[in-house]
Order: C-alpha cells, then sequence, then structure tokens
C-alpha cells in the first residue's frame, strides 16, 4: 500500500482520497511533475471542468490535460501568456478567450463547459461567463489519461517543461454534463454545490510523478 506524503519523487497508486481543504504544488518548472487522475468514464456527450490555481507564471502553461489516443487535447484548458488568452481545446480544435482577468499571485476559479450536440464551449472565470463559442461536436471517445502540471502532446506523454503548471492547484472537479450557471457561482463561492461525477476533490484517486506536494490550502487572511 502506498501512503501519500509531502514529497513524492516516484509514482504511486493510491486509493480514492478526500482532499478537501488540500492543494496540489507544482514547486518547479520541469517536464515530469504530474499528478495523473483516474477516471472511469470513457466516453463524453459533454463535460464541465472547474479548478482553482495560483501561479506568478509569465509564460503559457497548462491548466487541465485530458487525452485519448486519437486526440492528444481531448479537453484541454490552456492559459497563453502572449496574447493574454484563456483557451479550451476540444478534440483538437481550441478557441480562445480574451476577456479572463487573470492576474498573477491570486487564486482564480477556472470552470468550462461543453456540449457535443451544440459543440458549444463556455469559459467562466472567476463566475463571469464568456461568450458561447462553437469549437467541435461529436463525443469524446476512448481511453482517456488526465493529467495536471504537464501539457499532453501524446496519450500520456509529449510533455514540455515551457508548457508546464508551476504553482498551486485545487478543488478540482469534472462532470459528464454542463453545469448550470448557479451550480458554478456556487462552485466559486465555494459554498454546498454537487461534487463532480468524474473527478471529485472530496474523493479523488490519483497518481503522483515527481515533485509534487499534497500541502493543506493556504488562504489569504483578512
Amino acid at each position: 500500500m502506498c501512503l501519500l506524503v509531502l514529497l513524492m519523487l516516484a509514482s504511486c497508486a493510491a486509493s480514492p482520497q478526500d482532499l478537501s481543504g488540500k492543494m496540489f504544488t507544482f514547486p518547479q518548472q520541469t517536464n515530469t511533475a504530474r499528478v495523473t487522475l483516474t477516471t472511469s468514464t470513457v466516453s463524453f456527450n459533454a463535460a464541465t471542468v472547474c479548478h482553482r490555481s495560483f501561479t506568478d507564471l509569465k509564460r503559457d502553461h497548462i491548466l487541465f490535460s485530458m487525452a485519448t489516443r486519437t486526440n492528444s487535447n481531448a479537453f484541454l484548458v490552456f492559459w497563453d501568456s502572449t496574447n493574454k488568452e484563456m483557451e479550451p481545446h476540444i478534440k483538437d480544435q481550441k478557441t480562445e478567450y480574451g476577456g479572463c482577468d487573470y492576474k498573477l499571485g491570486m487564486w482564480h476559479s477556472i470552470c468550462s463547459t461543453w456540449d457535443s450536440a451544440t459543440g458549444l464551449v463556455q469559459l467562466w472565470c472567476d463566475g463571469r461567463p464568456s461568450s458561447r463559442k462553437y469549437i467541435t461536436s461529436g463525443p469524446i471517445s476512448g481511453s482517456t489519461i488526465t493529467i495536471l502540471g504537464q501539457e499532453q502532446d501524446s496519450h500520456g506523454g509529449g510533455f514540455d517543461s515551457k508548457q508546464s503548471f508551476v504553482g498551486m492547484m485545487s478543488d478540482v472537479h469534472m462532470w459528464d454534463y454542463t453545469l448550470s450557471a448557479c451550480e458554478i457561482q456556487k462552485y466559486v463561492d465555494e459554498l454546498n454545490f454537487t461534487p463532480g461525477n468524474v473527478l471529485n476533490w472530496s474523493a479523488l484517486d490519483f497518481q503522483i510523478t515527481g515533485r509534487v506536494l499534497t500541502e493543506d490550502k493556504q488562504m489569504t487572511c483578512h
């Protein structure tokens, strides 16, 4: 049995754990350090991904990466620092949102929704909705690998340290449907919301590789 420790330099499997009040800390730029999240869902007709993150990176970086064997960017959320855009990718197609006030050195709550029937994607940045844009239709199918900290250019690999995430991340949830505006606002406000039925931070099955720490979440004192 593999015990969760503050610093894990090698991969180890763990049963689902309640990470309420915790965060993953990615303390350095590498092309190895990552957290692999285990899901049992193999097909998505819709999806919502929400997370909170804190970074001072002044370069491009990944926030969420899910790949299949046919689509390395099956569901991906990426920050384009040059153009100051948040970029959702679905099945290797992307769209850009320039209205996200993604300031460095503070916590942000980012939610992305997508529906396969309409092909529409929408980004919510700290509770503020963006325009609904067409990206691609049809389900996401096949064996998925979901990773925090690295951007997959292949199924479970192809990492580039210059796209890696450095900072803290918490409250990662994923649903296999599009969350309502009210539910997203509850998530942003850290109220009683419906946890993810694909990824649930309170019952997360994950595997750490490289230098990633699991720590108590740091909150701002007033």
